[in-house]
């Protein structure tokens, strides 16, 4: 019941700015961001992991955060409503881009500390749930035009984000851009503590043998790197070369129900954003190479997420309810 008031509930797009509520979600943002930064470089040196400073990946992320800081500061004033909303998106798709930068990279040092592998459980379980990945690898092997299609889906966790959180520095949805970062956030970390006692290969390297008919986007990194990353025979992790290593639970499919979940408040965006995170969802069996269970923890994984949420901020969560309520009562 509360996951499905969660989803109907909307928020309007009038300014946010003067509630003291909106400074303690960015404190809070801000303060998650640190604090994930001081548990992942812990984790890199207890691994023996390091990031080469000067390497190519490196400075282009350094380039991008400090044009995105740059911008965020000469338009601090927000004097006129273009100048705020170029602020709030520098800052939100900086924030964004940090948090997931910090995910990717944690899931390294949490691959060394790992052990096994449960992709025979994970296999029982689609068994059990009747889902033949197999067969959903050779209909995308077989058809050229659906591995376009499906490619292409599944690279939209990249843009997704970016139209949500575009859209919300237009309309000037403060809370909401900062419900929906802490979400993520909190789904990612979910995500990297599950993938530490339940590591796995994925279906492609686990199910496959023989010729390779069609290379999913996710190739077959873990049965390469994740070893590799526990015998410590890696010492450099590649900004510029970031590679998916946690299989159960998928964030693939916790992006996508988090992303559906936020376009459902937003009339002008649901639609497309609604079709295209279903059809990410459709293509990540086989291009995130997931069993079918990995998708379904995910899932949970975001409905956690969207829990915590609005548990952490239901003032935020019933003032729409209440600036509709308002003019009702006062007519009354």
């Amino acid at each position: 019941m509360l996951a499905v008031n969660w989803f109907s509930s909307r928020s309007f797009s009038g300014s946010s700015s003067a509630s003291s509520g909106t400074d303690i979600t960015r404190a809070m943002i801000l303060a998650l961001l640190i604090a994930s930064i001081t548990v992942v470089a812990l984790l890199m040196h207890r691994a023996g992991l390091a990031i080469d400073p000067v390497a190519p990946g490196t400075l282009c992320f350094a380039l991008a955060f400090t044009v995105l800081s740059a911008i965020r500061w000469f338009c601090r004033d927000g004097a006129s409503g273009g100048s705020r909303a170029i602020r709030d998106m520098a800052e939100y798709f900086g924030v964004f881009a940090a948090i997931t930068l910090v995910g990717a990279v944690a899931s390294y040092p949490i691959a060394a500390e790992s052990h096994g592998f449960v992709d025979p459980l994970l296999q029982r379980v689609d068994l059990a749930l009747h889902f033949n990945w197999l067969a959903w690898y050779r209909m995308v092997a077989a058809h050229p035009l659906l591995q376009v299609v499906s490619r292409t889906a599944y690279a939209m966790i990249y843009v997704s984000p970016a139209i949500l959180l575009g859209f919300m520095a237009i309309t000037d949805q403060r809370r909401e851009a900062h419900q929906f970062i802490v979400a993520v956030w909190l789904a990612a970390a979910i995500t990297l503590v599950a993938f530490r006692f339940m590591p796995a290969v994925g279906p492609f390297a686990y199910l496959w043998h023989g010729p390779i008919a069609y290379v999913p986007v996710s190739d077959l990194w873990q049965p390469q790197l994740i070893p590799q990353l526990r015998d410590h025979a890696m010492p450099f992790v590649d900004l510029g070369h970031l590679v998916g290593l946690v299989s159960a639970p998928s964030f693939h499919a916790a992006a996508a129900v988090l992303l559906i979940a936020f376009a459902l408040r937003q009339p002008a965006l649901r639609g497309p954003l609604v079709a295209v995170n279903l059809a990410m969802l459709l293509a990540t069996p086989v291009e995130g190479t997931h069993y079918l269970i990995d998708m379904i923890l995910g899932a949970v994984v975001a409905l956690v997420s969207l829990w915590a949420v609005t548990q952490l901020h239901p003032r935020l969560v019933r003032m729409p309810i209440r600036r509709l309520s308002a003019p009702a009562r006062a007519s009354a």
